[in-house]
């Protein structure tokens, strides 16, 4: 198992909570410290010996503490083979000693891009000599233990009681080495996008922050989610979130960062099942729910305003997984928090990525977010009939939904509430009906209302079948060689239709 009883450790660390355990177990077992700076001076502190890695070295920190282990005698102690005679030897020529443990964090590059600070501020905190003796230490993990994070302080602690002392595996040194690897290739990448003004690396996802999920889409699959959701969510009541949870997360804010105004939208696998708008939450939810109140159970809901005490006494009696807003009251958190197993997320604001992945066949995916949206003075009217501003504004609304909805898709609706989708079907006459035929169950009356398509109408059926069910207004991109049927049944009839010259697929 080659096991290793620590005898030396160098400690040099940014952040210093949760140290102080560990260094009084390295001194109870009688291992030798060296420690540079504010570090050293936390050791002495605590009242421990420690060798100050000048002393090892013999030079000063210079330029301004841009050079202090970058030394043949720290890096020598770090990379040289114990089960190497030529090495040992070398070591011992030298006088260079055996380092077994080294600690080091990074200089808080992210966070200090992430305060605003001046791009010098900025560049000093491009860690040098730390990233090295990550790197150091994770390549020889046959003798050394690389601790790359206070992250890792807690099972470090662990490893030693574990062992009655401080010794550690080939395995357990085996694995910080990983660990190390992925801290500093998360490092090095966050300071490459700031060099070329990226949010994130997605191409490299593993570099970023990996949750660990109950399973998959299935429980048979397992998941994993790489990113950083505490700075997305403040999490205030319930579960943990699984693989499905995210996925419905992921299309229930995206749909609802198109709206400026009240919003609240409730999605199910997805696709959104209600959404709407209001002068306060409570009406945009009662709004919305009475979509598809069916649906609505089990489904994930959004809103982009506080919830209060009449939005919560309105929302609680449906069973639903996770609730999300930018706050929340206390008198609704009250209210919200009797169901023990619903996830309250509190949103904190925080830039998507522009791109998307997607892994298939034996290779990757990559294309732009569909940021686009178009809005009423985007509009082209291709009929007699001009929509009245009314009905413009239904038609932009639905819009915003039936870009976020799986094709093939047709969005019903009026100025300000969902009123039916037809969600992906391989037909867009079948799409159609299926939004009519929800519509009249849960007792809506289409007559005067608006219809969104994703994509063209080859044909003039779904605009038949619309104004036979009382739509008046209609909204398509366009760019079918048969338009002109679809626009000439609309004056015929009496139908209002723009045309956007946009598309929104969504596969």
């Amino acid at each position: 198992m080659s096991v290793k009883k620590i005898q030396s450790a160098l400690i040099s660390v940014y952040y210093k909570d949760g140290l102080a355990p560990i260094i009084q177990e390295l001194h109870k077992n009688g291992v030798t410290l060296y420690s540079t700076g504010g570090t050293q001076s936390f050791i002495e502190e605590l009242g421990i010996p420690v060798i100050a890695v000048e002393d090892l070295t013999g030079y000063p920190s210079i330029f301004g503490g841009r050079v202090k282990t970058l030394h043949p005698k720290v890096f020598g102690g770090i990379l040289h083979r114990r089960d190497l005679a030529s090495d040992v030897e070398v070591a011992k020529q030298y006088d260079i000693p055996a380092l077994d443990l080294v600690m080091v964090d990074l200089y808080p590059f992210e966070e200090t891009v992430a305060s605003g600070a001046s791009d010098e501020d900025i560049i000093e905190k491009i860690d040098i000599g730390g990233i090295s003796l990550i790197r150091g230490g994770a390549k020889n993990f046959n003798d050394v233990l690389i601790v790359s994070s206070r992250d890792q302080y807690a099972e470090v602690a662990a490893i030693f009681a574990a062992h009655g002392s401080t010794s550690t595996t080939l395995e357990e040194r085996r694995s910080f080495a990983g660990k190390a690897f992925q801290v500093s290739s998360h490092y090095d990448g966050a300071i490459q996008r700031y060099f070329a003004g990226q949010t994130a690396d997605l191409a490299n996802y593993t570099t970023l922050p990996a949750h660990g999920l109950r399973y998959g889409e299935n429980p048979h699959q397992q998941g994993k989610f790489y990113g950083d959701l505490a700075a997305l969510f403040d999490k205030l009541h319930g579960k943990e979130l699984s693989y499905n949870n995210l996925v419905d997360v992921d299309a229930c804010l995206s749909l609802l960062d198109e709206f400026k105004e009240t919003a609240f939208v409730i999605i199910k696998h997805m696709n959104a099942c209600g959404v709407a708008t209001g002068t306060t939450v409570k009406e945009a939810y009662d709004k919305a729910l009475s979509c598809d109140p069916i649906s609505a159970f089990g489904g994930v809901l959004a809103t982009n305003n506080t919830v209060d005490k009449a939005a919560a006494e309105s929302i609680n009696p449906l069973f639903c997984e996770i609730l999300i807003a930018p706050d929340f009251t206390e008198e609704a958190l009250e209210i919200l928090k009797t169901k023990k197993n619903r996830i309250l997320l509190k949103r904190n604001q925080v830039a998507f990525p522009k791109v998307m992945f997607k892994t298939l066949l034996n290779g990757v995916l990559e294309q732009d977010k569909d940021l686009v949206m178009e809005g009423v003075e985007d509009f082209k009217t291709v009929t007699k009939r001009v929509p009245t501003d009314e009905q413009k504004r239904a038609l932009a609304f639905a819009l915003k939904i039936c870009k976020h909805t799986k094709s093939n898709t047709i969005i019903l609706a009026n100025d300000g509430q969902l009123l039916a989708s037809g969600v992906g079907q391989t037909s867009r006459v079948d799409a159609l009906k299926q939004a009519i035929d929800k519509a009249k169950e849960f007792g809506f009356d289409l007559n005067g209302a608006v219809m969104a398509s994703d994509a063209f109408f080859p044909f003039p059926d779904c605009v038949e079948i619309a104004g036979n069910a009382g739509i008046v207004a209609v909204t398509q991109p366009g760019g079918s060689i048969k338009d002109q049927d679809s626009i000439d049944y609309c004056d015929a009839n009496d139908l209002a239709m723009v045309m956007t010259g946009i598309r929104h697929f969504k596969h």
